[in-house]
């Protein structure tokens, strides 16, 4: 089950993902969390990992190291990292111990470094942006494989998600199979504008006649 769903989010995008979410009414976009490593996309599901500013605490391990441990091929690290912005929350040593256990990629919801290092592996780094500055002494891991916040998307262990040039959308493990039916509806719908469009209909009519009303809900 969970390899056809694989498969099937894989012949997608974001973006029709993220009109078939407007479609059914749920949310799961996190806006500004870009591509920056690679051209790969990701599609798949989420182990997540939470740092939160250490405020003089010890770190029981090192951040991430229990999800890379945990992950299996094809998993993709999910990570919250935003109660501070002057340090990185991944770093190159953990792009390639990721890289060993065939983890897809990574998604920091804040500051990633090491990204030369990620590129030349050829690891997909999805993050706010960089910053050479270390973590250590200044986040701290607080949970792992529990729930944690995305932009404004919260996002669960097992849940889905697809990331590409255009951003990175969420899918809820509850929702998606109704998704991805929505999504595959909306492509081949997409697909006849596109014949449309190349046949000569100017596309002011083909826009407004079907497109503005593809994403209403119904």
């Amino acid at each position: 089950m969970a390899n056809d769903l694989q498969q099937r989010l894989a012949q997608l995008d974001s973006c029709v993902v993220s009109d078939a979410l407007d479609k059914l009414g749920f949310s799961g976009v996190a806006p500004g969390v870009t591509r920056l490593s690679t051209d790969k996309k990701l599609t798949g599901r989420v182990l997540t990992v939470k740092l939160e500013t250490a405020n003089g605490r010890m770190a029981e391990r090192h951040l991430c190291t229990a999800a890379i441990e945990a992950a299996t091929p094809g998993d993709i690290i999910v990570v919250e990292h935003h109660s501070r912005a002057d340090c990185a929350g991944w770093g190159g040593l953990l792009s390639r111990a990721a890289l060993v256990k065939k983890v897809q990629g990574v998604i920091v919801d804040g500051l990633c470094r090491d990204l030369d290092e990620g590129r030349d592996l050829g690891f997909p780094i999805f993050a706010r942006g960089v910053i050479p500055s270390t973590a250590r002494g200044r986040i701290i891991e607080t949970d792992f494989n529990g729930p944690v916040i995305v932009g404004e998307v919260t996002v669960r262990p097992g849940d889905w998600v697809i990331a590409d040039g255009s951003g990175v959308v969420f899918i809820s493990a509850a929702n998606v199979e109704a998704v991805l039916d929505q999504a595959e509806k909306l492509v081949a719908r997409e697909a006849t504008l596109l014949k449309e469009i190349e046949a000569g209909v100017p596309v002011s009519k083909v826009m407004s006649r079907t497109y503005e009303h593809m994403t209403q809900k119904e």
